[in-house]
């Protein structure tokens, strides 16, 4: 499976280690756990990445990495029942235990999660302790613009 994660070239040296991650926490995992967000599309990490970036800045230092789950390699999915209502308007403490069991567990490397963003689509949490985790590949790593309308 092919996804994708866009991030500022200063941090290129921990794109992959969930670092960042683990340093602030985000919508599926608290602070001291290494999750590695990505998204099924291109297009789709460009708006997780919008979302989260002032609207006054454009960035002009931002990369695209895309990278591939091998076939074989088990990849767990949250059902959107599983879900708590209103799930996707805040950092759900629901959301950070569902991300930081499934990181402990270690049943697979990677977990598909809905997009709050864009309802319909989906992100791929990578767990980077995981014994698999190294048989996931990443690209080498491309410079990402924003068009300029968006910046209005």
């Amino acid at each position: 499976m092919r996804f994708w994660r866009i991030t500022r070239r200063r941090y290129i040296t921990d794109a992959t280690t969930g670092e960042g991650a683990r340093l602030y926490g985000g919508r599926w995992n608290s602070r001291g756990v290494r999750v590695v967000y990505a998204s099924t599309s291109l297009a789709l990490a460009a708006i997780e990445t919008f979302v989260n970036i002032d609207p006054a800045l454009r960035p002009d230092d931002l990369i695209s990495i895309a990278g591939e789950i091998p076939r074989g390699v088990a990849i767990a999915r949250v059902r959107q029942e599983e879900l708590p209502e209103g799930w996707h308007q805040n950092r759900n403490e629901s959301l950070h235990n569902m991300g930081d069991d499934w990181v402990r567990a270690a049943r697979t490397v990677a977990i598909m999660v809905p997009s709050a963003v864009i309802r319909g689509e989906w992100n791929v949490l990578l767990n980077p302790a995981h014994r698999q985790y190294p048989r996931i590949t990443f690209g080498k790593p491309e410079p990402f613009e924003f068009d300029a309308r968006m910046f209005r």
